[in-house]
């Protein structure tokens, strides 16, 4: 177990937007988008399901656009779901993601929808602009709320908002965060918890992806995207490791060379296709985060660490000789485990598992903030040159 290699996948993803399916403009003759590449189950299909309960979660959906996240994390094949509703913008959207989700009964807009009092759960995949605000106004509505990446959109205000919003509600949330859930951070997670690898000395993680033409999206809200307002995916390989927190930040951005970040080409006024954030970490230690957007070529989302008493990346190097398990858990019959490294599905299930055991999840809402927050003030950390700045701090309650 000690010299586990679990290998270390070039996994493609788009902001807001990846599949474990074969992508509908591959399906049509056309190029298919770079992120949508298929990923293989591994060990864990050997590891049998146990479900906490029989009950069933009643379950309303928002969003289907371009990467039809509604219907992607399987909610509608989980054993302890029952799909309510659904609800998207655009009434053929809206009726797309029905079929997908096997549901007769749609909702004009999430506004709508959460006036259900039949709804228990809510899943937001819209706009990431809008993730903050929907999910206070589904929390305010007494609904349990996942959502996908990330967990506010480059407003620290909206951060106390929606950290308010969860405690005050009593309800479950939990960010989507699908690198917490791929192999190597998996394994990675397992082995710091059990002390193998010590405080993290350093961490590092990227997200690559190329962007020169963005794809489509709500109120082009992808165009001239700061690279830190989408920091989850490289973040996660130290905050979704140790649980722990970036207490302050040096960023450095790069001009860009794309003409959707120009001076005044973009509704961010944001100049820089790459941005590279220098973290000092709750322990002590040093991460270094990365997000561009500028080159073509290599992609995905990677990590390593090293901690005082060993070192992962791709397998665990160090002292400890018995290792904690390192497969992922297993996941309901009928659940797959899609796309982002075989996350969708565990996801999900982590989710819907914490609401029926009555505890926090994993990506809740200290960690979701953590993951995000961070990324917002690297951004302004950049337009000031790389001027270290502090990072809000956020506490879990009745842990």
């Amino acid at each position: 177990m000690q010299s586990l290699g679990l290998g270390v996948t070039a996994l493609g993803v788009l902001p807001g937007c990846s599949t474990g399916k074969q992508p509908a403009q591959a399906a049509a003759g056309k190029p298919a988008i770079q992120g949508f590449e298929r990923t293989q189950e591994t060990a864990s299909a050997a590891k049998k399901w146990v479900p906490v309960s029989d009950r069933k979660i009643r379950v309303g959906i928002v969003g289907y656009g371009l990467c039809k996240f509604g219907a992607e994390f399987g909610f509608q094949n989980h054993p302890n779901v029952e799909i309510v509703a659904v609800s998207d913008l655009f009434p053929d959207r809206c009726a797309q993601l029905a079929k997908a989700c096997k549901c007769s009964k749609t909702y004009p807009s999430l506004e709508e929808m959460v006036k259900d009092d039949t709804i228990e759960a809510v899943f937001i995949a819209t706009d990431a602009p809008s993730h903050a605000k929907h999910a206070i106004l589904a929390l305010q509505h007494g609904k349990h709320v996942a959502t996908a990446v990330p967990a506010v959109f480059g407003s620290l205000e909206d951060a106390d908002r929606l950290y308010e919003a969860v405690k005050a509600s009593g309800k479950k949330y939990m960010m989507f965060e699908t690198s917490c859930f791929h192999e190597d951070l998996y394994a990675m997670r397992q082995i710091y918890n059990a002390g193998g690898l010590g405080k993290l000395v350093y961490s590092e993680g990227e997200y690559y992806h190329y962007m020169d033409d963005p794809l489509p999206s709500y109120k082009e809200w992808r165009v001239g995207l700061p690279p830190q307002y989408y920091p989850t995916h490289s973040n996660a390989y130290y905050v979704g490791v140790t649980n722990g927190s970036f207490t302050e930040v040096s960023c450095l951005g790069m001009p860009s060379i794309s003409k959707q970040m120009q001076p005044g080409s973009n509704r961010y006024n944001n100049p820089f296709g790459s941005e590279i954030a220098m973290f000092r970490t709750s322990e002590g230690g040093s991460s270094r985060m990365a997000v561009s957007w500028d080159t073509p070529g290599d992609h995905g989302e990677r990590g390593r660490v090293r901690g005082q008493k060993g070192s992962f990346y791709g397998k665990y190097e160090g002292l400890e000789k018995n290792l904690p398990d390192l497969i992922r858990p297993a996941l309901p019959p009928g659940v797959e485990s899609g796309g982002h490294g075989g996350s969708h599905g565990r996801l999900t299930d982590e989710f819907l598992t914490a609401i029926l055991q009555d505890r926090h999840p994993l990506v809740n809402i200290v960690m979701a903030l953590n993951l995000t927050v961070s990324g917002i003030v690297a951004h302004q950390s950049a337009l000031k040159n790389g001027e270290t700045l502090k990072i809000p701090q956020y506490k879990l309650w009745n842990v």
